[in-house]
């Protein structure tokens, strides 16, 4: 399935839908993502933490497309954020991927209160100069923290991978990313752990158009220029999922389910302002 692209800064593009990968690991892990390729998804979205990486890479080698047309993601964690620790978990990262580089990496969260993402980020830059990545970019920043990788190294990120679905919905992040040609990247964006998939609002909109809540909701997403990275082991889901390009949702429908929009809407207690992630 044709899955289409959103372009971000300097022609810099990503397909309009990614694959989570959260404890997608083991073998089993490793099948689930073929499956997801095979399906259709080209977006592969791993991180350091989620201890997959070894799974994700496997995929992408026994998956049977060329290399270059899968973007495959990766994250810092907030204990590598030193200079030189970045630039050797970056490595590891490839290593354990057993590819050559990794497509897309990102800073998972900028961790403030230590404050050294911007020394991250002069890594990440390093590690794109040494092509151990091509592209990079960061996860969970706000725009205060986007401003200031710009000021002190003059370049920003070509993603922000942001908490975003209809209880929380980032209006002031997305325009911030629109001006600055930011693609902005949603994670949970199905409101893992809520009651969102059950929401009467998202019934309505999916009853209107014959599909499924959570086909509603990544629609929703796409109306809005975002990128989902829905995670599911189900090939059934995930090919559900990549269907979303064939709904087209009514300003009427965008704007019902932009009334979820809550000012607690996070899933959990993790302000970037503030959290702290290791």
């Amino acid at each position: 399935m044709d899955v289409p692209f959103i372009e971000g800064r300097s022609g810099f593009s990503l397909p309009a839908i990614g694959l989570g990968t959260y404890s997608l690991d083991g073998i089993d892990g490793t099948n689930a993502v073929i499956e997801a390729v095979r399906a259709g998804y080209r977006l592969l979205d791993s991180a350091f933490n989620y201890e997959n990486e070894g799974a994700v890479g496997a995929a992408v080698r026994r998956s049977g497309l060329p290399r270059h047309e899968l973007i495959v993601t990766s994250k810092l964690p907030g204990r590598h954020h030193h200079f030189d620790d970045a630039l050797t978990t970056i490595e590891e990262s490839v290593m354990r991927m057993g590819l050559d580089h990794i497509d897309l990496y990102l800073i998972h969260w900028p961790n403030p209160l230590e404050d050294h993402y911007v020394e991250a980020w002069s890594a990440l830059i390093e590690a794109r100069n040494r092509g151990l990545v091509h592209h990079i970019g960061v996860s969970n920043f706000l725009p205060e923290h986007l401003e200031r990788l710009r000021g002190e190294t003059g370049e920003l990120p070509v993603v922000n991978q942001i908490e975003l679905h209809p209880y929380f919905s980032q209006v002031d992040a997305l325009a911030y990313h629109r001006e600055h040609g930011i693609i902005t990247e949603s994670w949970s964006p199905l409101g893992r752990g809520s009651d969102l998939l059950a929401n009467p609002i998202i019934a309505s909109v999916a009853a209107e158009h014959g599909i499924t809540p959570a086909q509603a909701i990544l629609a929703w997403h796409v109306s809005l220029g975002s990128i989902p990275i829905p995670k599911s082991k189900s090939l059934e889901r995930q090919r559900q999922n990549l269907t979303i390009f064939d709904v087209s949702l009514t300003a009427d429908n965008v704007d019902q389910i932009g009334t979820l929009a809550r000012a607690d809407g996070r899933l959990a207690d993790q302000d970037p302002s503030v959290y702290q992630e290791f």
